[in-house]
């Protein structure tokens, strides 16, 4: 699992170690899980989700919606916790999210999202840890 504290690994060995296989593909390499696997996609609980590389906070649970894509949704994310930077891999033109701390890939976000924001934050779950409110 990912880091609790601040001091971010300053290799990709040391990210390596200390993050799986899927997570490092994920969050390092910019990957992508197969949709409808992750395992925040139906999770209710309130609470939130913190990034798996360093655990930033990112997602509130109640931003959380079910947008029917296959990956966990949310229709807002703190503007301090996430970057947003231009994505043309693939042939398409995509923006992607990253965590601002860490630099650690999430998904994409899109404008086809519900009110108030209009935004839909289509996030890989492997790239998610999730705290129960307390």
């Amino acid at each position: 699992m990912g880091q609790s504290d601040t001091e971010l690994p300053d290799s990709d060995a040391e990210w390596r170690e200390i993050l799986s296989e899927e997570e490092y593909r994920v969050l390092r390499e910019q990957g992508t899980e197969p949709r409808f696997s992750g395992e925040h996609l139906d999770r209710k609980e309130d609470g939130a989700y913190v990034c798996a590389g360093c655990g930033t906070e990112l997602f509130d649970s109640e931003t959380k919606y079910e947008s029917g894509c296959g990956w966990p949704s949310f229709y807002d994310a703190d503007d301090a916790k996430v970057e947003l930077r231009p994505d043309h891999s693939h042939g398409m033109e995509r923006t992607e999210v990253v965590c601002a701390n860490c630099g650690g890939h999430l998904g994409h976000v899109f404008d086809d999202g519900p009110d108030p924001t209009g935004k839909r934050y289509c996030i890989n779950s492997v790239a998610l840890d999730f705290e129960d409110e307390e």
